[in-house]
């Protein structure tokens, strides 16, 4: 992702036209890793890559480095009988254009002004696809996703640390039967829509959440949409409005408002669920025993309903809160529950009545276009990641590599 945010700033610097200076191209071995070679072109060619994409730091060693660990993610890929298609690698290097907003032809055309072969590129992507393919062999089978890390992924914003979000609106229209057209056309017309036009579509035809706000969602990790609209918003610019998408039935337009790379936002709820049942005798042995009884015998708010069946109603409350109508002692302790989790920190009636509380679940204020297939991709893709990471690594303590 921070490589996809890199692309799209330096694009002024891709089709500028300026090629980098000429380097005596030279075959001999650079290299030498296992069996394989890697050539003094290679190396040059893979530091002009580098350099077009902006990337930081010391381009030489990285240029080593990256093309080492090619080497021996196609060593790999062979010995699990591996070998990408054209097909395959055709599609990457599509994937990879498409990023910066650019077809394959024009993603080479711009790497060719700046003296990078083709041939590099191709290269490139061919090691990433085996790889990917790899990983999959290997390790795919051992990552399970549960609804829960879903629903978490989500609350917390997407994953950990430095991330690419996006401020955007959004207008979803249900495309019925025997109306698509009218919808269709509708959507073309908001499209040419200024932003304060966008909003005022938004609150008259969307079926998003959002609609009442003009369309306005709050930040959004890119992590957290689906593939599909990965690449619409990222090819936006800000204050520009995105051609139609037919999702589910519907047909989305987004209007990007703003871009940035940070640290994730807290996450924003629009409403939270909890149940309180109320234990007479307060932190008393006797009141702690029953509670910790409840507790193993319920799973789910809808559980204490059984308990509570006989007793006066007001000995189990429950609702649905926005945050700021709930009590701050409850809602500090809420913060530290998944759905399901219990706390029993709290009383009431000066001490006198102990707080059996258990959160039912959290309403998440995020957009209309947040999939949670597309989050669960991201959470499997950054496990897949550490499995990765950790085999690229073992095979590098078991190469031999020299340099002449």
């Amino acid at each position: 992702m921070r490589l996809t945010f890199r692309l799209i700033l330096c694009l002024p610097l891709l089709l500028a036209g300026h090629a980098l200076p000429a380097l005596a191209q030279s075959f001999s071995p650079a290299i030498k890793v296992n069996d394989r070679v890697i050539t003094e072109y290679e190396l040059d060619q893979r530091m002009r890559m580098l350099r077009l994409f902006r990337t930081p730091g010391d381009i030489p060693a990285q240029a080593e480095e990256q093309l080492i660990d090619d080497r021996l993610r196609l060593q790999a890929a062979g010995e699990l009988g591996i070998e990408p298609t054209p097909e395959q690698i055709t599609a990457g290097m599509s994937e990879f254009a498409a990023r910066a907003n650019l077809s394959a032809d024009q993603f080479l055309a711009a790497l060719r002004q700046g003296g990078v072969a083709p041939e590099t590129f191709r290269d490139f992507v061919r090691a990433g696809v085996a790889w990917r393919d790899v990983v999959g062999a290997k390790f795919g089978p051992r990552v399970q996703i549960s609804e829960q890390e879903i629903d978490r992924a989500i609350s917390s914003g997407g994953a950990s640390g430095a991330t690419v979000q996006v401020l955007m609106s959004e207008i979803f229209l249900p495309l019925e039967e025997g109306s698509e057209d009218e919808t269709r056309a509708l959507a073309d017309r908001i499209r040419r829509m200024s932003a304060d036009g966008f909003a005022r579509a938004a609150r008259e035809n969307s079926t998003a959440p959002s609609a009442g706000a003009g369309g306005r969602v709050n930040w959004v990790p890119v992590s957290n949409l689906s593939p599909q609209l990965r690449q619409v918003i990222l090819g936006l610019r800000p204050g520009q409005i995105s051609a139609p998408v037919e999702i589910n039935g519907q047909i989305a337009l987004f209007l990007l408002r703003a871009i940035e790379e940070s640290e994730n936002r807290a996450p924003t709820y629009s409403a939270i669920e909890y149940a309180a049942y109320y234990i007479p005798g307060g932190r008393s042995d006797q009141a702690l025993a029953q509670a910790a009884r409840i507790k193993a015998r319920v799973d789910t708010c809808d559980d204490l309903y059984g308990v509570a069946q006989g007793q006066p109603e007001e000995v189990l409350e429950r609702g649905i809160k926005v945050p700021g109508e709930i009590p701050q002692d409850i809602a500090e302790e809420l913060e530290k529950l998944d759905a399901g989790e219990v706390s029993t920190s709290l009383t009431r009636a000066n001490g006198q009545t102990l707080v059996f509380l258990m959160l039912c679940g959290r309403s998440f204020d995020v957009s209309g276009a947040v999939s949670r297939e597309g989050v669960a991709l991201d959470i499997q893709n950054q496990r897949l990641g550490s499995f990765a990471n950790g085999y690229l690594q073992q095979l590098r303590s078991e190469a031999r590599i020299i340099r002449p």
